[in-house]
Order: C-alpha cells, then sequence, then structure tokens
C-alpha cells in the first residue's frame, strides 16, 4: 500500500532551498546588465523578463525561508537557522529592486528628456556625433508631446535665478558641474554659456546626456538644465532626479 514519505527532518532541507532560490535571484539580477553588456540579449529583454523572473524567485526565497524560520525553528541549530535567516534578508531585498523598477515604471511618464525650460530648452552641441554613433534617439526636443507629461510628473523642476553677472555665474556652473559625481564635463562655452557633460549609469551602462544653459536676465542670471538619456523610453525618473541634484547643490554654491 502507498503512502506519503514524511521527512521529519524537513526543515533543514527548506532551509537550504530557500538560501538557493536566493543565490538564484541573486545571479538573474546580476547577469541582467552583465548580458546586455556583452551583447547576448537587449536591455529591454533584462527589464522584461530577467529582473522580474529574479523578483519572483527572490520572493519565492523569502517566503520559504520565512516559513522555515516560523514553523521549522526547533528542527535547526545556529547553522540553519543563520541559513534562513540569510535566505530571508537576501530574499527580501532582491524582491524589492525588481518592485521599484516595475512601481516606477507604472507610475512615471514614458520620457526620457527632461529639462527645467519646455519652451526652449537647452540644446545638444559636444553630444550630437557621441549620439550618433550609438544610434541614440534623436536630440531635437519632442515639445509638448513630452511637456505636459513632465509638468504632471515633475512640477518642482524650474530655473535657477541668481543675482550674478553671466560670467560669474558661469564659472560657478562649471565649477558645480565637474564635482557632481559620476559626472564628465565634454564641453563648455563661455560665449555661448553652454555647459555639457554626460553620465554612465554603474550597472547597464547607460549613457545620459547633460547640458546647462547661463543666460543673462535681469537683475542677473538665469541657469536652465537639461538631462536626456541615450537608450529606452522611460529613464524611472534618473534625469529629473540629476536635475535636482545638480540645482541644489548649484543654489548651495550661489549661497
Amino acid at each position: 500500500m502507498g503512502g506519503f514519505v514524511v521527512i521529519r527532518n524537513w526543515a533543514p532541507y527548506a532551509a537550504y532551498l530557500g538560501l538557493g532560490l536566493a543565490a538564484a535571484a541573486l545571479v538573474l539580477l546580476v547577469v541582467s546588465p552583465l548580458g546586455w553588456r556583452a551583447g547576448w540579449w537587449h536591455f529591454r529583454f533584462a527589464f522584461s523578463w530577467l529582473m522580474p523572473a529574479s523578483g519572483y524567485v527572490a520572493l519565492a526565497a523569502a517566503i520559504v525561508s520565512l516559513f522555515v524560520l516560523a514553523a521549522g525553528w526547533p528542527q535547526l541549530g545556529w547553522r540553519g537557522l543563520t541559513i534562513a535567516g540569510i535566505g530571508l534578508a537576501v530574499g527580501a531585498v532582491l524582491a524589492y529592486v525588481p518592485w521599484q523598477f516595475d512601481h516606477r515604471l507604472k507610475t512615471l511618464p514614458r520620457i526620457h528628456d527632461i529639462t527645467t525650460d519646455t519652451e526652449n530648452p537647452p540644446d545638444y552641441v559636444a553630444a550630437l556625433p557621441a549620439r550618433a554613433a550609438e544610434n541614440a534617439g534623436p536630440a531635437t526636443y519632442a515639445g509638448s508631446q513630452i511637456a505636459e507629461q513632465q509638468k504632471a510628473a515633475y512640477p518642482d523642476l524650474a530655473p535657477l535665478k541668481a543675482a550674478l553677472p553671466p560670467e560669474q555665474a558661469f564659472r560657478l556652473a562649471l565649477d558645480t558641474a565637474k564635482a557632481m559625481p559620476g559626472w564628465t564635463v565634454v564641453a563648455a562655452d563661455p560665449a555661448a554659456g553652454r555647459i555639457e557633460a554626460r553620465q554612465t549609469s554603474r550597472w547597464f551602462r547607460f549613457t545620459d546626456d547633460i547640458v546647462i544653459r547661463v543666460a543673462a536676465e535681469t537683475p542677473g542670471s538665469r541657469i536652465d538644465m537639461r538631462s536626456e538619456s541615450r537608450q529606452g523610453r522611460s529613464d524611472f525618473g534618473v534625469n529629473a532626479n540629476r536635475i535636482r541634484a545638480y540645482m541644489a547643490t548649484l543654489r548651495q554654491r550661489f549661497g
């Protein structure tokens, strides 16, 4: 007569299962950008399949590990408790990362060109050859098509006005750009009041272009900024956050 095989000391095995699932989730999360950078797959495959898969596997790891700690702790020694604890912690953290990306994708507009002046945004000049070489999207601002979406999502973005002559404001703006973490200044034209820079993300190595415009405006100067991603449709709020960070730093320098 057949029957079920009961594993009395199941908790240690389940703890290792949770840890293994957490490790698998970590592998999926790590290879997502590495495969894109190596040319194995498109970054959309990473965002649409690998990262969500990592999140689901990580969630399973957290659930299994939590169940082990709640129901199987009498069977676990310190080693088993540690393994289950690691599985729970790693699983929870790794489940949050894809969820955060998905949440931003659903709540933020799918635009990747952000500026403090939607009516007359600063133009790129030095960045154009590099953008063309990478087959990046057009550097021409799309106008009202994205301006209204930006205003609804990021209503706080605005020019910075300073009671300083344009020459002095330009020097402070350039010094601030050079000091921003991860930025590489690629051009500075005092006569045109234009500063251009770029920043490359750590994981996927996406490059975003930055242009800052310093212009005379009574009684001093007006500083506008534009930040645009070379790849993708949605920037997950990165460009808006970059503008906020730069403007806040520059405002402190202006005093």
